[in-house]
């Protein structure tokens, strides 16, 4: 196991970050690892930079930066022109180019029904993410299905608002959380 992947077990709350203001509090914050929610071509690179300079983590969703589109060129860009550690997507093919290249990947699933849980092992398959993030995640017992489904990692995110939330996505399994709510970054 990478050893960038190993902070993801002893970090069991991720930055979520959507803005530029939520980006300063998470730099501020006991938070080893971001996700970049937000960002262009023309500013991640000084994003990506800013949380490289405070030690941290970055992950870029190439899905929500603007400007990158759904091909595999997305991945090569952003190993060539950020110091990102890696990146999120709900697209094997990008997560399958950019582990390819060397970055750490992170499939994001959305569990909205029993069809989204059942071709989950085979989106898996189809890129070899190296983490799953699955949302939303305030669903325990699913939580708990998807992780005895799969033998790698479970990150969860999506609608966590409490403590409650993180000790419950936790308890059943997940190996950390992803959140926007800047209050539980420093909760655990």
């Amino acid at each position: 196991m990478r050893s960038e992947l190993q902070l993801f077990e002893s970090n069991p709350i991720i930055a979520a970050v959507k803005d530029e203001e939520q980006l300063e509090h998470a730099l501020a914050s006991d938070c080893d690892i971001l996700f970049f929610l937000f960002g262009s071509i023309c500013n991640i690179r000084e994003l990506v930079d800013r949380a490289k300079t405070r030690g941290k983590l970055a992950f870029v969703h190439l899905d929500l930066t603007q400007g990158l589109g759904g091909k595999e060129i997305a991945a090569d860009f952003i190993r060539e022109y950020t110091r990102a550690d890696g990146v999120i997507s709900t697209r094997p093919p990008l997560l399958r180019r950019a582990k390819a290249i060397g970055l750490l990947t992170v499939l994001r699933i959305f569990l909205v029904d029993s069809l989204s849980f059942t071709n989950l092992e085979k989106q898996i398959d189809a890129c070899g993410a190296d983490l799953v993030e699955i949302m939303p995640g305030v669903m325990p017992k699913m939580i708990r299905r998807v992780c005895a489904a799969t033998s790698i990692p479970v990150i969860t995110g999506g609608l966590i608002s409490d403590k409650e939330d993180v000790i419950n996505a936790l308890s059943a399994g997940a190996q950390c959380i992803s959140t926007t709510c800047e209050a539980l970054w420093g909760d655990l």
